[in-house]
């Protein structure tokens, strides 16, 4: 494991280079709320998902309830529903890990998993758990560094969301970069933009994955053809 952890740990440091900033700007939003470290550290361990627990620290500091909370989490999330699909033959194949797998999954975490390969000799499935769980794990220290800052201290934090955003495109062209068959990368382009036109910037976010769905699997045999002669 510890050899596995050494061979991880560059590939998540894109990662971590996002996520400490945006965990300190979300422990910076829970303690302005009035909720200490504690919190911080609990949310980011039990909930981890950056955009809701943002949005949560908002709620609770206007006075939400906690099943309003967690329906709107619950909805915004239902994407990862469509980005766990495509890992369910492996993760199936990881005994009590794979629970942890389906729970730590995010944006972030998926593109990096869709991207990168084991080393040779290290086991696949448990490089994949590795960097999911370093991945959670910068984020819970970001949370907790930016609480306990911000219970002494006030931060001007516009902007540090623009991180993520970077993060994507960095992995967006290591992902173009990586494949010399680019059709998947059109077909959700094209339908992200459809989408958008059609149902507003508000509202996209699942039919473009519907979408996107649909296309891939009709497009499937002849994505994985083209892959195979790649390789």
């Amino acid at each position: 494991m510890k050899e596995t952890i050494k061979k991880a740990f560059p590939i998540t440091i894109p990662i971590m280079l996002g996520y400490i900033p945006l965990g300190i700007g979300f422990g910076l939003i829970m303690a302005n709320a009035g909720y200490n470290a504690l919190w911080a550290f609990l949310s980011s361990l039990v909930i981890y998902t950056g955009t809701g627990q943002y949005m949560a620290a908002n709620f609770l500091a206007y006075g939400a309830g906690i099943l309003e909370i967690i329906l709107i989490i619950v909805i915004m999330n239902t994407r990862m529903m469509f980005y766990g699909l495509s890992f369910l033959e492996k993760w199936n194949e990881m005994g009590f890990k794979k629970w942890y797998m389906i729970f730590s999954l995010t944006d972030e975490t998926y593109a990096v998993l869709c991207t990168v390969k084991a080393p040779e000799g290290i086991d696949e499935k448990k490089f994949m758990f590795c960097i999911s769980m370093m991945n959670q794990s910068y984020w819970i220290i970001g949370s907790v560094i930016g609480a306990i800052f911000g219970a002494v201290i006030r931060i001007d934090i516009t902007g540090v969301d623009f991180i993520m955003t970077a993060l994507f495109v960095v992995l967006c062209m290591e992902q173009w970069k990586r494949y010399k068959t680019h059709e998947a990368f059109w077909i959700g382009l094209l339908c992200s933009l459809v989408m958008l036109v059609i149902f507003g910037a508000d509202n996209f976010m699942i039919p473009a994955l519907l979408g996107i769905l649909a296309a891939l699997i009709i497009r499937r045999k002849k994505i994985e053809k083209k892959l195979a002669e790649e390789k």
